[in-house]
């Protein structure tokens, strides 16, 4: 790269599609996909290191590299993922010896509307592996594997929030749709502890993650409809949690019924069988609104009802959107006539249908 072009780095978004809080379980399947909605990081040569997360309206802000840690110099709590992701690929850089030079870092959303409401789409995933990706394309003679970008965007994720599947992270670094399964972040955590090098962390096998390829049939259509209120995905977390503990009979049914539905709504996308799909999708509606019911969380909220209903009426499936209680929720329709037909009636009950689609690309240099 030539001193001072700047390069910017674009990352998907992300929706969950099938087999939600499940997932948290080692070796449970999940079935998630890159959305065409980005967050950029534009990277370049600087006398000074400054950062600006134009979400924020953050502008300029000093950093430094200080004991293995990257310090940026404000009060602003909201900074914490994007410190922690610089820390990682800054310690990865100089264990591999590579020449590190000051930078000014600047990081852009449009996975929220412009009046700032939140779709579910995985922000804080897709900002840390934007800007994972960003420096490691920086400061690497080669383009960096996605399983790097993946490895060292998780790392920080987890260190920073503690704990999540991963998955918005891999939908992030992979794109497209994905057959995924967690690296279980209690895992995560203590072999991170467990060692003295970032490269001797994401070099080993870890043992219960895996991401796969997968792609829809092209005689299904999805389509994708926000309900109008933000879900808390860590209170709903919280509170599935409290279940496991108490009823931990309950708790093994979700998980053997939400393994039952993803295994035929993937099976479905392999055969091209929609309908083991629609099937699958509906087994996992259920198991939800079940564990939801179960837990006291609510899970499948009015408004996620209605879009689900209003999708078997014309004729496919529908379920919530990741950890629901709002948020969006999706549809597969046998046809494009009935995803149109769909999107119309979701409209008159108040729900908006998303311009949304797949990204077959995960982080890539622009």
């Amino acid at each position: 790269m030539l001193p001072n072009s700047p390069l910017t780095v674009r990352v998907p978004g992300k929706l969950m599609i099938a087999g939600e809080f499940a997932v948290l379980e080692p070796y449970q399947k999940l079935a998630v996909m890159a959305v065409d909605r980005f967050v950029y990081a534009t990277l370049e040569d600087s006398t000074e290191n400054r950062v600006s997360l134009e979400t924020f309206q953050l502008q300029g802000l000093a950093w430094a590299y200080e004991g293995d840690t990257v310090r940026i110099k404000t009060t602003d709590s909201r900074v914490t993922f994007v410190e922690n992701a610089m820390s990682v690929v800054y310690t990865y850089l100089r264990e591999n010896n590579y020449t590190l030079s000051n930078f000014r870092l600047s990081v852009r959303s449009e996975l929220d509307d412009a009046s700032g409401r939140k779709y579910g789409l995985g922000s804080s995933a897709a900002v840390v592996t934007s800007v994972t990706s960003a420096m490691l394309a920086k400061f690497l003679p080669e383009k960096p594997p996605e399983t790097l970008v993946f490895k060292l965007a998780a790392v920080s994720h987890v260190m920073t929030q503690g704990s999540g599947s991963g998955a918005d992270v891999a939908a992030s670094s992979y794109g497209g749709w994905l057959e995924y399964s967690s690296f279980q972040a209690e895992w995560l955590k203590k072999a991170y502890g467990d060692t003295d090098s970032i490269t001797e962390l994401v070099e080993q096998e870890w043992p219960y993650f895996s991401a796969n390829p997968v792609k829809l049939p092209n005689s299904v259509y999805l389509c994708i409809g926000w309900t109008g209120s933000p879900a808390s995905t860590s209170e709903l977390i919280g509170k599935i949690s409290m279940l496991k503990d108490s009823s931990p009979e309950l708790y093994n049914k979700f998980i053997t019924d939400s393994k039952r539905a993803v295994t035929n709504f993937l099976q479905g996308i392999k055969t091209g069988e929609p309908e083991l799909l629609f099937k699958g999708v509906r087994q996992n509606r259920r198991t939800l609104a079940t564990l939801g019911q179960h837990a006291n969380a609510e899970i499948e909220t009015p408004m996620l009802t209605t879009l689900c209903n209003l999708a078997e009426d014309f004729g496919g499936a529908g379920k919530p959107s990741g950890a629901g209680g709002g948020d969006c929720g999706i549809a597969f329709m046998p046809s494009e006539e009935q995803a149109k037909q769909l999107m119309r009636a979701w409209q008159k009950a108040g729900i908006k249908p998303l311009e949304m689609h797949p990204c077959m690309t995960g982080a890539s240099v622009i």
